[in-house]
């Protein structure tokens, strides 16, 4: 899954990176490093501009707030549960299937965090044999210090409890697709725990490749069928992964020290 991550770079980074051509500058945001659900986030969109008379796709750099809240919901409530969605079902989900039809989107991050669920130690807390362990975050992030750009996808809704002037009448919201979590071995692995993402979780952001990222963002492309093979998971390999302190469990705790890699893990903490 995908619960939290950091988003440290700006919008000019961020526009030289994907060739942004709009963005506003009251939308910017400060470096987050423990980025949760329904926070605000940047996210990349190709969408023609409000007002243009061409009615060519733009791509943009927008600020949502994470979380999807589909169009026909009667109430946002539901949107805080609805931070990720399976890349194995997204076409089909009501929630998502028409998002994902039309309105795709990028979300930059420097890498997620994820904290490790041993099957064993799973399988106690199920069977009421064992307390919630405290476990151990760890921070994972392409191994060649690029982007991270996990495919996702926006949504918009609208308030009608707010006249049309009001500048909350529309929500645009957004969720992280993720699909299941690499076996093979990280291309940096820490000195001790686990070798391979799926060691740490059974599931992951599902990060998009740059080759990927015009047809992902492209809002012509609606066939279903056409769109499923962009679902496919990157080469495995790409990633490095490394504890990290768990102040980072308290999403009240926001700082480039949570980026900062352990020795090992903590002491009390699986792994």
């Amino acid at each position: 899954m995908c619960g939290r991550y950091a988003s440290s770079r700006g919008p000019g980074d961020l526009a030289e990176v994907f060739g942004i051509e709009k963005w506003e500058p009251e939308e910017a945001l400060a470096p987050d490093f423990n980025v949760a659900p329904t926070k605000e986030v940047y996210a990349i969109l190709d969408r023609p501009l409000k007002d243009a008379e061409d009615p060519a796709p733009v791509r943009q750099l927008r600020t949502l707030k994470w979380g999807l809240v589909p169009s026909w919901s009667k109430t946002p409530e539901g949107g805080a549960r609805m931070i990720n969605a399976r890349a194995e079902t997204v076409h089909e989900k009501p929630s998502y299937r028409r998002a994902f039809a039309s309105r795709r989107c990028v979300l930059p991050a420097d890498g997620y965090y994820e904290w490790v669920t041993a099957p064993e130690e799973r399988q106690l807390e199920v069977e009421g044999k064992k307390k919630r362990p405290r476990k151990q975050p760890y921070f994972v992030t392409p191994a060649d210090g690029s982007v991270f750009a996990m495919a996702g996808l926006y949504e918009f809704w609208r308030d009608k409890t707010l006249p049309d002037e009001h500048p909350l009448a529309w929500w645009v919201t957004c969720t992280v697709i993720t699909t299941e979590a690499e076996t093979a071995p990280l291309a940096v692995a820490p000195a001790e725990g686990p070798r391979a993402l799926a060691d740490i979780h059974p599931r992951m952001p599902l990060m998009l490749t740059p080759d990927r990222w015009d047809a992902w963002l492209d809002p012509s492309r609606t066939d279903v069928d056409d769109l499923r093979p962009l679902l496919e998971p990157p080469p495995a390999g790409l990633m490095r992964a490394y504890p990290v302190s768990t102040a980072v469990s308290n999403v009240r705790n926001n700082g480039p020290e949570l980026l900062k890699e352990l020795d090992g893990p903590e002491e009390g903490t699986l792994f």
